[in-house]
């Protein structure tokens, strides 16, 4: 089932994307092929994981034509200060051979005088404007970070791209959708934690899933974007079919239950970064 969301820009996005972190830059073209082909039309990248040429070449290389593939990408944290901003964000469009990029994110606040990523903010707004990037949004930022975007510029980040699964519910989840955000989900299957849960495996024997399903399936009742990642091909293609999986009210209570708070947590914690 194709699923996609409509942001606060008016942009829509396919609510499925292809995660490549972690995934080796001489992976990544093949990896991304099987993503095309098995009918991914979303890949999200960043320059951090030094694999965006691999993303582009796929892309290039494939029968879509460039507007049919939605590509996020995100700011390094070693480029928010404005010239570095810019010169990120073309490099980024050469690596994907394209014009533009359909996504922007800036990948973490850093700064917790908010000086750098608000500088940078400004830069992709620009940058929005000049029609090389499409939609601009965030990653990692809680509840201050986006008000300080905001205060700054006016315009709230179309998404905020967060560490979030049923073993981390995160308070940010709160904060960006009621600032009308849409919220992207990494590490949506808790980089392999869930898969064992009680739960989960009682959850997916009911419908018919996998236990990967339905940790995906239970993201996208809840209106997140998914950003699983596999160099399988065969995982590749399960993950996209987790859209045809539907959750009852109660198994999605059941699995909201999970939640471990901060002990649930894979990532680092924002507050915690420089």
């Amino acid at each position: 089932m194709a699923r996609t969301i409509e942001l606060s820009d008016g942009s829509t996005i396919p609510q499925i994307g292809f995660g490549v972190w972690q995934v080796k830059p001489d992976e990544t073209e093949a990896a991304v092929a099987a993503a095309l082909e098995a009918g991914y039309r979303h890949i999200d990248t960043a320059q951090m994981y030094r694999n965006e040429g691999g993303v582009g070449a796929a892309v290039a290389a494939s029968s879509l034509d460039r507007g049919d593939v939605f590509l996020t990408s995100k700011v390094n944290n070693d480029a928010h200060a404005p010239a570095d901003t810019r010169a990120s964000v073309a490099r980024t469009l050469e690596l994907l051979q394209s014009d533009y990029v359909d996504l922007m994110l800036i990948h973490w606040p850093m700064a917790k005088s908010a000086a750098g990523f608000l500088d940078a903010y400004e830069v992709l707004l620009e940058e929005k404007a000049a029609g090389r990037i499409r939609s601009v949004g965030v990653s990692n930022f809680h509840a201050a970070h986006l008000d300080a975007l905001v205060e700054r510029t006016g315009v709230a980040p179309v998404v905020n791209q967060i560490e979030v699964h049923p073993y981390f519910a995160n308070p940010a989840v709160a904060a960006t959708t009621e600032r009308g955000i849409v919220v992207e989900s990494w590490s949506p299957l808790a980089s392999g934690k869930l898969f064992g849960d009680a739960t989960v495996e009682a959850v997916a024997a009911e419908v018919g899933a996998t236990p990967a399903q339905t940790v995906l399936a239970w993201h996208l009742a809840t209106g997140k974007i998914i950003l699983p990642k596999s160099v399988t091909p065969s995982r590749i293609v399960e993950n996209l079919a987790a859209g045809d999986v539907e959750l009852s009210a109660d198994q999605i209570a059941r699995i909201d239950a999970l939640d471990k708070g901060e002990d649930g947590r894979t990532g680092p914690n924002p507050e915690d970064l420089n």
